[in-house]
């Protein structure tokens, strides 16, 4: 089975001192129903590269300890699919040296051609042949399960966990993505001691 990630929200936290809702409104944009990202402007860009410094986005650690016990455990590809633009690749890069994701993952994959971050993880997606796909952006999640309906999508939002769509699905934890009864046979189990 081939999984894919996110990064932020996932493994790397937002600045604790920025509501969530602020970034998002920041990144996202609506026209005519159409889901769009912005790509900001110089002098926003200068504010994210120096918010994006590992200093001020905190691991999330027991994500990152999740999926590398999961890479102990079974023979699933594990790949780290994020959409970062390119202004951020040094940063990037310094938080793959310093988590050493690149001994976690078997590939990681970064939108630093500026693509709109939702048809970049839809090829990546397509590419890789993904089953399942975890992210914390809802309306991202909802395109692509609209466009990928052989694939799991898994809504982490650490408040809930039920079904929204018959391929996509809430949960608050990623060891719910096995735990769910979510109609495949190839799950399979993590154990109960796992974070």
């Amino acid at each position: 089975m081939n999984i894919g990630f996110d990064l932020d929200k996932i493994f790397i936290n937002y600045p604790p001192f920025i509501p969530d809702r602020l970034v998002n409104k920041l990144y996202k944009q609506r026209s005519n129903s159409m889901l769009l990202y912005r790509i900001p402007s110089k002098v926003e860009q200068f504010i994210r590269i120096f918010s994006h410094h590992p200093f001020f986005r905190p691991p999330i650690i027991r994500n990152i300890e999740f999926v590398k016990s999961l890479t102990r455990m079974n023979k699933n590809k594990h790949y780290l699919v994020s959409s970062r633009f390119s202004f951020l690749k040094e940063r990037a890069e310094a938080i793959i040296k310093k988590y050493e994701f690149d001994k976690i993952f078997d590939d990681m994959f970064f939108n630093f051609e500026d693509q709109q971050p939702h048809t970049f993880k839809d090829e990546v997606i397509k590419k890789m042949k993904i089953d399942r796909y975890v992210d914390d952006d809802l309306p991202l999640l909802e395109y692509l399960s609209d466009r990928n309906p052989k694939v799991q999508f898994f809504w982490l939002n650490r408040q809930q966990a039920k079904p929204l769509r018959k391929n996509l699905f809430v949960i608050r934890h990623l060891s719910e993505m096995f735990h769910a009864n979510i109609g495949r046979k190839d799950s399979f189990e993590v154990s109960s001691g796992q974070p």
